[in-house]
């Protein structure tokens, strides 16, 4: 069957290129209200692709927000599995816009690159799943799979609306399993299971001392200085060895195996010093670079601010403080018991002369993880190594996807990350953009994976 389907899709190559530039060129930014029908073009554009499919029960469902377009297939039949494809058709803001080589609403392929805002995140990779169920109605006149389509336009803003939907729409949304493409490789070229993100959670302490400034030669040595105080606070939750000492911070945190530690080993290093421009990596004590960011907790100052920031001197005691931090979580540990931790640490260890205040950031997320060994985890790593000839990796990433661990904790279903997305597509920056390579081999490596599936 996939010979068929995957001739589709080279004969047909240039036209869909030249159907998701068409996509692409939507300016759908969520997040800004002057593009608000824009985003409604961008949700028609989906609605029209999944009905000239013949799908069923094709519509854009008011989430009170940006549309979110839902559609099923059923034409396989009773006995074959369900997936759920989640993705999302709006995009961040293109600023600084002169930055940009290239108009980012004007797709442009230069040196084997698609550049266009929305290229890699997300838009390319949900097109590449729409671009294959079309190659197998056009060949087979069916899909091997049932599949419910999610595909939202509230991503870019934190998914505002989408966990109320899905909660109170579970049967809607029921499936086996769960396929999400909004991830990517560890290199290009180079497949890539994602098997596990991290959770995440945050706090802001204010720090308030005097009822306004002061000055420091007259009250220096009297009254105690907010940003000394921060300083104190922040400097006590985390030693020179990147060792988190607030109490109970570890308690919950699932061990690193050896069989993980081997699996992550295998997989190629960044060049941190290259890529970062530092002069070495700091990780936890006993961990390497690879292994902290991938599967062990983080504690980050994100910001700290106080007092004078103008240019020459300004003699004075700040009346407040502040400081913003996040942490990335690991499976086992609870985000809201987190913050209490931080909380209870920055109240203990504050000293005399202030009053402090913790702000508990609202949205956090739990660590997801899937077994390496699961099967449907295993017919995508053998579907991308077919695909791009290439053995597969596997890696946990640093970085948070909220509505994985929403899918898991709503419908507790296998959520298998089928990502294609490289470490220069330039993300929410200036110059997005996509390798074509990964186009046509991703697409592939749907096309191998969902036959793997019905076998």
């Amino acid at each position: 069957m996939s010979e068929k389907v995957l001739s589709y899709l080279k004969n047909n190559r240039a036209e869909l290129l030249d159907r998701l530039n068409q996509f692409l060129s939507i300016p759908s930014v969520s997040a800004d209200s002057v593009h608000k029908k824009d985003v409604s073009q961008a949700a028609d554009f989906v609605e029209k692709f999944l009905n000239d499919l013949q799908f069923e029960q094709v519509e854009q469902m008011d989430t009170g927000g940006h549309p979110l377009v839902y559609a099923e297939y059923n034409g396989a039949g009773p006995d074959a599995p369900t997936v759920l494809f989640y993705g999302h058709y709006d995009v961040q803001p293109v600023d600084p816009i002169d930055l940009w080589d290239s108009d980012p609403f004007k797709p442009e392929v230069r040196n084997g690159r698609l550049y266009a805002r929305g290229s890699s995140d997300d838009k390319g990779q949900v097109f590449m799943h729409l671009a294959v169920f079309e190659a197998y109605m056009k060949t087979e006149g069916k899909l091997p799979i049932n599949v419910k389509v999610c595909i939202e336009g509230e991503e870019e803003v934190g998914s505002e609306n989408l966990y109320r939907i899905l909660h109170e729409k579970s049967d809607k949304f029921s499936a086996d399993f769960a396929v999400i493409s909004d991830s990517g490789m560890v290199a290009k070229n180079q497949p890539t299971i994602l098997y596990g993100l991290k959770g995440f959670t945050g706090i802001e302490i204010n720090v308030t001392g005097p009822d306004h400034d002061l000055h420091s030669g007259m009250y220096g040595g009297a009254v105690r200085n907010p940003i000394m105080a921060l300083s104190h606070i922040l400097a006590s939750m985390k030693n020179e060895d990147e060792v988190i000492t607030v109490d109970g911070f570890y308690d919950d945190v699932e061990p690193l195996t050896d069989d993980e530690r081997e699996l992550i080993g295998k997989v190629q290093g960044e060049d941190y010093q290259e890529s970062a421009g530092i002069n070495e990596t700091a990780s936890e004590k006993g961990f390497t670079a690879k292994e902290h960011t991938m599967a062990r907790p983080t504690f980050e100052i994100n910001g700290m601010y106080g007092g004078y920031q103008g240019e020459g001197t300004k003699t004075i005691i700040p009346s407040s403080a502040t400081a913003k931090i996040t942490c990335r979580l690991v499976p086992g540990q609870d985000p809201e018991k987190i913050q209490v931790l931080l909380e209870d640490h920055v109240k203990k260890v504050t000293p005399s002369g202030v009053t402090v205040e913790v702000i508990k950031e609202k949205l956090s997320a739990k660590a997801y993880k899937v077994e390496p060994n699961n099967p449907l985890v295993q017919k995508a790593a053998k579907s991308y190594t077919k695909a791009f000839e290439k053995e597969t990796v596997y890696v946990r990433m640093g970085g948070s996807i909220p509505v994985v661990e929403w899918i898991e904790a709503i419908y507790n279903i296998p959520i298998v990350l089928l990502g294609f997305g490289t470490p220069d597509d330039r993300l929410h920056s200036p110059n997005e953009s996509f390798p074509l390579d990964s186009f046509d081999k991703g697409m592939e490596t749907l096309v191998h994976y969902w036959d793997e599936i019905q076998k």
